[in-house]
């Protein structure tokens, strides 16, 4: 079994030597990592190059800044393994975690795995978003996401969202930002893939440590839904 790990970058100077470091270290699988730097303006190109892999790599430049969607369709073509997983530079998701998608994909035989943020947590205060804003609109999003998608999540949302490689390359995507995630489950839902979820460590960031969404992504996030659901599937 190799897991692809799809890497979005963007000005990750700050953690891109770790996040790779963590990922080489779950050892207790066959690994191809596919970085996408999205025309980063900060050192973060060099750190990637001069970083040694031990795994299957592919390192790709982006010469626009286009969003983490974009970097995603870059990757698509590239991808060699069964299972696909996206993955921040940041070190908000944890590579310790692979283990809990690996496992049920060797044992349960799912085609969809997300990493949820507040599945078994007691209290939505214990998953570590950065305000109570966030946790608020996450719970929002996720709501209206699996009313149009008749799906039961409990974090939509997610970065770490696991497919099947054949199936994630069979689906086309469109969205070059963060309208990715809604996106791809929409489509997901649209072919009557079952998602599963495990649950995962999250440590969130602010704004001035680097976070990137914004308010208006929330918004997008609602359009694409709408849009993928029933007007361009």
């Amino acid at each position: 079994m190799i897991l692809t790990i799809i890497i979005p970058v963007f000005n990750e100077e700050k953690t891109i030597l770790q996040i790779l470091k963590k990922i080489e270290k779950q050892i207790y699988v066959k690994k191809q990592i596919i970085i996408v730097d999205d025309l980063s303006t900060d050192s973060s190109r060099k750190k990637i190059n001069k970083f040694k892999f031990k795994s299957s790599n592919n390192i790709l430049f982006h010469t626009k800044n286009n969003g983490k969607g974009s970097c995603i369709k870059t990757a698509k073509k590239y991808i060699k393994g069964d299972f696909v997983i996206i993955q921040d530079a940041d070190l908000e998701y944890d590579p310790n975690d692979y283990k809990f998608f690996v496992n049920c994909f060797k044992k349960k035989k799912y085609m969809a795995i997300y990493g949820s943020r507040v599945l078994k947590k007691k209290r939505y205060s214990n998953v570590n978003f950065t305000s109570n804003f966030r946790i608020f609109a996450n719970h929002l999003l996720t709501i209206f996401s699996n009313i149009i998608n008749k799906q039961q999540l409990t974090d939509a949302h997610t970065c770490y969202k696991a497919v099947n490689a054949k199936i994630f390359k069979k689906i086309s995507l469109k969205e070059n930002g963060f309208s990715f995630c809604p996106e791809l489950t929409t489509k997901l839902s649209n072919l009557n893939i079952p998602i599963f979820e495990v649950p995962i460590n999250y440590e969130g960031r602010s704004f001035e440590e680097g976070k990137k969404i914004k308010f208006s992504d929330g918004i997008s996030a609602i359009i694409t839904i709408v849009k993928y659901k029933f007007f361009n599937k």
